[in-house]
């Protein structure tokens, strides 16, 4: 008898967090359609040899990162790093295994983010030190039609003063990318 009640409730224990997750991913969804795009919250900064550039500086969580994602239909670069604040990257496995094709780490706290995600093996994943280094990676890995989306789901503070520097530091390397100017930092890529 008390191996059926156990069992009963580690059923209800599973339903309730599916209908809890459930609830969490509508909830969501919903902030997604109604998501303003603002200066690095999901800013479309250029589109470089077929390739969009998207700056999701404002990205400093989870949640923020799963909008950003669930919201670009497949074949993404995917810019992530910073200071972890204790970030869980389990609710971004499923769309980073169905959407995201190579993962750009940058900065200097990215062990849990290769740990999170190395289970992917058919996804390179790479470290960047800076945002000229980071779009270098997403632009070499790049083809027509992908898009390269910044969304670092942490803080900003290992390598930038705050999302607004970030954001600028990136959209400065997408423009010197499109100036043919960024690979005068990288002149082995040529």
């Amino acid at each position: 008898m008390e191996k059926s009640q156990s069992s009963s409730r580690s059923t209800m224990k599973a339903t309730s967090m599916d209908r809890l997750i459930k609830i969490r991913r509508d909830f969501i969804k919903d902030r997604l359609n109604n998501m303003q795009v603002e200066e690095h919250n999901f800013e479309i900064v250029q589109e470089v040899k077929g390739v969009t550039y998207i700056n999701h500086s404002a990205s400093t969580d989870v949640d923020s990162t799963w909008l950003a994602l669930e919201k670009v239909d497949k074949n993404i670069i995917w810019i992530v790093g910073g200071v972890d604040r204790g970030n869980d990257y389990s609710m971004l496995k499923d769309l980073v295994k169905d959407k995201v094709v190579h993962i750009v780490c940058l900065g200097n706290y990215i062990t849990k983010i290769f740990k999170a995600f190395s289970q992917f093996e058919e996804k390179l994943i790479v470290n960047a030190s800076s945002a000229d280094e980071a779009v270098h990676h997403a632009a070499t890995l790049a083809k027509a039609g992908d898009t390269v989306l910044f969304s670092p789901t942490c803080a900003s503070y290992d390598l930038f003063e705050n999302v607004e520097a970030r954001g600028n530091e990136f959209k400065r390397a997408v423009n010197d990318l499109l100036n043919n100017t960024l690979h005068l930092r990288y002149p082995s890529s040529n």
